[in-house]
């Protein structure tokens, strides 16, 4: 089905041109309280002249079934001066989500929404359009966060988040984490969220379940959604998100899991997945492309781009659904361990702390097999990629790039033992596994001397800044992009992970404490400017032309009895980087 007809005959979205209509209540005549926006109000994916406004309806008495219900939007928040009076239906058929996108507004201009049902209204969202994109900015903010997982530490972050005076929002993927009872969620956990019971799930030997389902995906959605703190954010600021793996598996690749060396194929779940995304983030249909008559794992088109004056451009990209397989194959690496190559879970080795000779050995070999090398974008996407930061003539471009830019190596070749006595890549689900595609794309931008690009990046649960180059070896090459990773809002730090792990190996001597680890990866990264990998917290970013800050805010962790602190910042740290310039200077403790 062409992707217009389908969305044209849809009640899951609604594209509308403004329009001046005289101010109108509710107007139903059922009573107050027959209906309920139990996931609040949210705005999304701004443009110049458009904005997408996103809420959940349901009856009070649970029945299911579809719901009338109108949005309007105002310059006001009396609501006086209806730009927009829309009908719309809340459709069961999308767990009674409802969205629209409004055309013809005004341009950077704060608007007020909300949702009626009945004589039942929604809470009031602020959404913001973008500037003109032939406008000269004195400064826009923004701010990036990530991995909020809901069973670990706590979501304080978000308070302070809210508090900010910011033009919008990106989410760099995790929003959900699709696991229930992992081991990684057994620590200390954030006091008002209750474990959440999956419908359907289906359990690990580990014990740990997963979200296998479109009603489980759902109920993920629903859940987190339902908190405070992440409406208020959802209500404040337009949102501009991507998604990484949890919000389908972790570590995953187009529809295969990576919880066993299997590698699973599971193209329902992986469209149950998209599904449930699509429904709950207020996402602009005009450039992601959705189509649940679709039987393929890839019927959801997210990367995407987004102007904002002259002075920055945001170039979403969607690094899981059409990446190729790890390039290190895990059953492979088993089978040489004597491991079970099916049912086992060999991802050190395969996907963490893996050996740079066998990166670079497997890469060759995938490279012969596939008549191309690995990638992480896919074909189509990375000449999009390239054609989009070519053609830009923002002063700042930022990459919204989920996963770990910047080199992240431990040489260990002359201080361990046999057979640890190896230099490693750390992460290889991140761009470091994919080293080819990686040099492919930053030599791009080196070749065409693209200025001033920067990435804003998640997944890591640490604060990291760095110069990345275009080949990994600091001696020879130049350098293209001044990475920027967020720490995770919640989710347990790669330091505890990498401490957790390292047992009796000589890993153990480089997690003594955090200060410890950061200052041995540091210094076997000579790229990174700052690094702190026992964090948890949110970024911020003040863009002017001259400069760039970013601000980390590092919160604490949960109290010895498990309570929020009452002062939950731990530290701010400030970088700037000049316009023109690849040299990030630090200010902590600001």
């Amino acid at each position: 089905m062409d992707r217009r007809q389908f969305l044209s005959r849809s009640a899951f979205f609604t594209v509308a041109a403004a329009s001046l209509t005289a101010c109108g209540g509710g107007g139903g005549s059922e009573g107050a309280g027959t209906y309920k926006f139990p996931q609040g109000v949210a705005s999304g994916d701004p443009r110049e002249s458009s904005l997408v406004f996103w809420s959940r309806c349901v009856r009070a008495t649970g029945v299911s079934g579809d719901i009338s219900v109108r949005l309007q939007v105002s310059t006001t928040a009396q609501f006086f001066n209806l730009l927009a009076d829309l009908p719309l239906v809340a459709s069961a058929a999308y767990d009674n989500t409802v969205r629209a996108k409004v055309t013809g507004l005004p341009a950077a201009t704060p608007l007020y929404y909300r949702f009626l049902a009945g004589n039942d209204v929604s809470a009031v969202g602020v959404g913001k359009t973008a500037p003109a994109s032939t406008a000269t900015l004195a400064q826009l903010r923004f701010a990036w966060f990530t991995c909020q997982d809901w069973s670990v530490n706590h979501w304080a972050a978000m308070n302070l988040l809210v508090a900010e005076d910011l033009d919008f929002v990106v989410h760099l993927g995790d929003y959900i984490y699709e696991t229930v009872g992992a081991a990684f969620q057994s620590g200390a956990a954030e006091p008002a969220h209750a474990r959440i019971s999956l419908p359907d799930g289906t359990k690990l030997s580990d014990g740990t379940v997963y979200a296998t389902t479109l009603a489980d995906y759902r109920t993920l959605y629903k859940t987190y959604r339902g908190d405070a703190r992440l409406q208020a954010i959802h209500a404040k600021f337009p949102m501009i998100a991507t998604w990484d793996d949890h919000e389908f598996s972790d570590d995953c690749w187009q529809d295969h899991q990576t919880y066993t060396n299997a590698n699973l194929q599971q193209t329902a779940r992986r469209r149950a997945a998209n599904q449930a995304w699509v429904e709950y983030m207020p996402v602009d249909f005009g450039d992601v492309s959705f189509d649940s008559a679709n039987a393929a794992f890839n019927n959801l088109r997210i990367y995407r781009d987004f102007r904002f004056g002259t002075l920055m451009h945001l170039v979403m990209t969607d690094e899981r659904l059409y990446r190729d397989d790890h390039v290190v194959n895990e059953a492979t690496i088993a089978s040489a361990q004597g491991h079970d190559p099916i049912n086992g879970s060999d991802s050190i080795g395969a996907r963490y702390f893996v050996q740079v000779p066998v990166l670079q050995q497997f890469e060759a070999l995938k490279t012969q097999a596939l008549g191309r090398v690995p990638s992480i974008l896919g074909t189509t996407q990375t000449a999009w990629w390239k054609q989009t930061l070519s053609n830009s003539t923002a002063t700042w471009k930022v990459w919204g790039n989920e996963v770990m830019l910047s080199r992240l190596w431990l040489d260990l070749r002359a201080s361990a033992p046999a057979p640890y006595n190896a230099q490693y890549v750390v992460n290889c689900d991140g761009w470091d596994g994919y080293p080819s595609h990686k040099a492919d794309l930053l030599g791009h931008i080196t070749s065409n001397n693209i200025q001033n690009v920067v990435a804003i990046t998640g997944d890591l649960h640490a604060f990291q800044c760095g110069v990345v180059r275009d080949k990994p070896d600091t001696s020879t090459g130049t350098p293209a992009v001044v990475d920027f990773v967020s720490a995770g809002i919640s989710s347990s730090s790669f330091y505890s992970y990498v401490k957790a792990g390292a047992g009796s190996t000589p890993l153990a001597a480089l997690v003594t404490s955090p200060a410890t680890f950061d200052a041995v990866l540091k210094g076997n990264n000579p790229d990174f400017a700052y690094v702190d990998h026992d964090a948890q917290g949110y970024a911020s970013a003040t863009l002017t032309a001259s400069s760039l800050q970013v601000v980390y805010t590092k919160m604490k962790p949960l109290t010895s009895t498990g309570t929020v602190p009452d002062s939950p910042v731990l530290k701010r740290t400030r970088i700037t980087l000049a316009a023109g310039s690849k040299t990030p200077v630090v200010t902590d403790n600001v």
